[in-house]
């Protein structure tokens, strides 16, 4: 019976991480779309691609952990938008495959809400 346990966690953790890097896979994709898509926001190649959607999982998730406790249900669509087009914005600093002007950002943080809406990539 304890062996049962054992193999079912090992199988629930190797799923968890399966899960995970099929979503930065469609994280990544989607972020190769939406550069060819909206002017203004460039990102090169995939590798770059996978780089950039680990930074922006990373720096999403400090930002969620600082800012979400204090805002309110009905102000948190737009703030989410304004912490991602800002998330997006400032991981072309961190990552040198990422380029952008803010409108881009604010753009591809439009067309990637889009997106999620119909194919969530977000780690929850």
């Amino acid at each position: 019976m304890l062996t049962i346990i054992r193999v079912h966690k090992i199988f629930n953790e190797v799923i968890n991480i399966i899960s995970a890097i099929i979503k930065l896979i469609i994280s990544a994709i989607v972020l190769l779309l939406v550069s060819a898509i909206v002017p203004g926001f460039s990102v090169a190649g995939f590798w770059g691609a996978i780089v950039a959607s680990i930074v922006i999982i990373g720096l999403s998730y400090l930002v969620t952990m600082l800012f979400e406790k204090g805002i309110s249900p009905y102000g948190r669509g737009f703030v989410s938008f304004l912490l991602s087009t800002i998330v997006l914005y400032f991981s072309q600093f961190i990552v040198s495959s990422i380029d952008m002007n803010f409108l881009g950002a604010l753009l591809a943080s439009f067309v990637i809400g889009i997106v999620d809406a119909f194919i969530p990539t977000q780690f929850r």
